[in-house]
């Protein structure tokens, strides 16, 4: 009876998780073009009818929500407004408030969908759990948590941003075999650790962030210009400390291309597409940052260098993930890499030839 039970219970378990794993690779397609990433999928005698993603910027549409989408689409393949043999499966709870269009949930109760399976809760305040008790209030069966951490490592931008108040912070550095990631120097070009091929994910990971941030210094003596060349996609924001603002005009990052956030401590009207923010560099400037950028809804925010900025989000604990590039070359001096506490743990993962060290702070 036991064995008996336990096995319907892990064929149940296994389903739910294949079935949901679809409905993330639909999160994953809205990601990718810059949307909320949520996923949905319909299943109807045990196969998926309908699949569907969030495309509310893609649409102009504030009703194309992925659950509103794929329901539609189903109510037309089974040619009936009621959905009572079927099974929703969503990567993100859905809404229950009502915001320029009715809430999801609602749809969902009205086709008479029986079950509903959620990958995690919503963070925002208006939303967290209520969603899934007005499923089951309407008598719905409601499964919550199937790939739980896959799901909110998806959403974990949005997560961040709605209940920390700030951007998800990710950062990046490459490192010599002997944790050196440059060598000292007052002008020259860096050190190129990355390869070509590592270089392009790089590229890539710009691409994905709404912002990315250099210190001073590292503006100074590398001269970047923070845009995506090796990749594809959008441009981020560019964000540098200039404390005193005595950075040369002629660098890269004042080219007016992209725009570009300039903190400092000194007044200074706008530019073409450059804007200064003044701040307080003697009373926790991260915070100060973090928080004009939260204003100014930069969801993401990627971290480049150099050593004393990384090390700084570091120690004030003030980071989301992080992606270590570990090069085989040693440069037996130089500039140190940033020191990560011993206590976190990381994945190895390896992408042409060479190991990078992922960090993910839980959330």
């Amino acid at each position: 009876m036991c064995s008996s039970f336990y096995y319907t219970e892990m064929k149940v378990i296994i389903m739910h998780e294949n079935f949901m794993l679809e409905a993330i690779k639909e999160a994953e397609k809205a990601f990718a073009i810059d949307e909320v990433p949520i996923g949905c999928v319909i299943v109807y005698h045990n196969k998926i009818i309908v699949r569907a993603h969030n495309l509310r910027e893609s649409k102009q549409s504030a009703i194309a929500h992925a659950e509103i989408l794929a329901i539609e689409k189903a109510c037309n393949i089974i040619g009936s407004w009621r959905l009572e043999d079927c099974t929703l499966y969503v990567t993100l709870e859905p809404c229950s408030h009502y915001g320029k269009t009715p809430p999801c949930a609602d749809l969902i109760i009205e086709k008479q969908i029986p079950r509903i399976v959620i990958g995690c809760q919503d963070p925002f305040s208006e939303v967290a759990g209520r969603g899934i008790q007005k499923l089951r209030d309407a008598g719905r069966e409601v499964t919550v948590g199937v790939l739980e951490e896959e799901c909110k490592s998806l959403i974990r931008r949005f997560i961040t941003f709605n209940t920390l108040h700030r951007p998800f912070i990710t950062l990046k550095w490459a490192e010599s075999a002997d944790h050196f990631i440059d060598i000292e120097r007052t002008d020259g070009k860096p050190v190129v650790l990355s390869s070509p091929l590592t270089s392009m994910l790089v590229h890539k990971k710009r691409a994905e962030a709404d912002a990315i941030m250099v210190g001073r210094r590292t503006a100074l003596l590398d001269n970047p210009s923070l845009t995506v060349r090796n990749w594809y996609g959008h441009n981020p924001i560019r964000v540098v400390l200039d404390r005193t603002l005595s950075l040369p005009n002629d660098l890269q990052i004042f080219d007016g291309n992209v725009p570009t956030f300039i903190f400092t401590e000194k007044e200074q009207p706008e530019k073409k597409n450059i804007t200064y923010i003044t701040i307080n560099f003697n009373h926790n400037p991260l915070k100060q940052i973090m928080e004009a950028l939260y204003q100014r809804k930069i969801q993401s925010l990627l971290v480049e260098g150099g050593r004393q900025l990384l090390q700084s989000f570091i120690d004030n604990e003030l980071w989301d993930e992080a992606y270590i590039e570990k090069c085989p070359s040693r440069l037996h001096s130089g500039v140190k890499a940033p020191q990560m506490d011993d206590n976190f743990s990381y994945s190895i993962e390896e992408h042409f030839e060479r190991q990078i060290w992922h960090y993910v702070r839980r959330l």
